[in-house]
């Protein structure tokens, strides 16, 4: 049985560190940056700058994303559970009325919404411009831009607490993160498009949409790529996914998915450890 209590104590407990320490304001900065610097030249190539329709700034800031956001979390996440162990601080913390499964839950909590926390106030400024730009109607689509760089966030801090769980010190997880981030980021798409163009396409031709699932940085790609038209076009992707596939509401659920399933492992390991 979960008590609500401990896993909460733990959680502000987070929060407040990465509060205290600038971590959320350096993020946060950071990310300000960047979208800005997208948005603003992201037309440049074209011979346009500044702010352009929410369409392609969204196009624009999906790839900043993709490589950004998942190395903050995995940056943030890999030395949860290990980190605490080396310094000797988690048989302390587990000698207090509080179970493993609560430990972990609220450490996840609290850097969630460090990270969260981070992302909106970092892409928050763009959205306030693109509202004074174009109105409220281009809100809604950056609403959904931001909701889903969130969960991409959320996906790869999971991730980060399992590689925290299984491994042994703080130097293999930050390997193990680095290799996550190498993985998903940059390797898995061209192992696909290499096992594409090596066999003609007659091997993984039929599949690979649903390929594509097993990587969540594809899914965040996807869910963004096929919510707006302009997006879907500038991306070129329309005739790669099939369009039962291609619903925002299945992809989120995928992600969901992604959160889980380290969440899971990690439970699983550190209750049995």
């Amino acid at each position: 049985m979960i008590e609500a209590r401990p896993v909460l104590i733990v959680a502000a407990k987070e929060l407040r560190d990465r509060l205290r320490n600038r971590w959320v304001l350096a993020v946060a900065l950071v990310f300000t940056v960047f979208a800005l610097v997208i948005a603003y030249f992201g037309g440049a190539q074209q011979g346009a700058v500044g702010l352009r329709s929410t369409e392609a700034t969204i196009a624009s800031l999906v790839s900043l994303v993709i490589y950004l956001i998942p190395l903050i979390a995995l940056l943030l996440g890999f030395d949860a559970v290990v980190g605490e162990a080396e310094r000797g601080t988690l048989d302390l913390v587990l000698a207090m009325p509080i179970t493993r499964l609560e430990l972990l839950l609220g450490k996840y909590l609290g850097l969630a919404a460090a990270l969260s926390l981070s992302t909106l106030c970092g892409f928050g400024l763009v959205a306030l411009m693109l509202g004074a730009q174009a109105g409220k109607a281009a809100l809604e689509p950056y609403g959904g831009f931001l909701v889903s760089s969130v969960l991409l966030g959320l996906v790869f801090l999971s991730l980060a607490v399992m590689v925290s769980v299984l491994a042994a010190d703080r130097a293999r997880a930050s390997g193990l993160a680095i290799a996550l981030w190498f993985f998903f980021v940059l390797v898995y798409d061209l192992l696909l498009l290499g096992l594409l163009v090596t066999s003609g396409g007659e091997v993984g031709g039929d599949v690979f949409p649903y390929l594509l699932l097993l990587n969540p940085a594809d899914v965040f790609r996807i869910l963004n790529v096929f919510s707006l038209e302009e997006v879907k076009n500038l991306y070129g992707l329309a005739g790669i996914v099939p369009a039962p596939l291609a619903k925002p509401w299945l992809m989120a659920l995928v992600m969901l998915g992604w959160i889980a399933a380290p969440l899971g492992v990690a439970t699983w390991r550190f209750r049995s450890s």
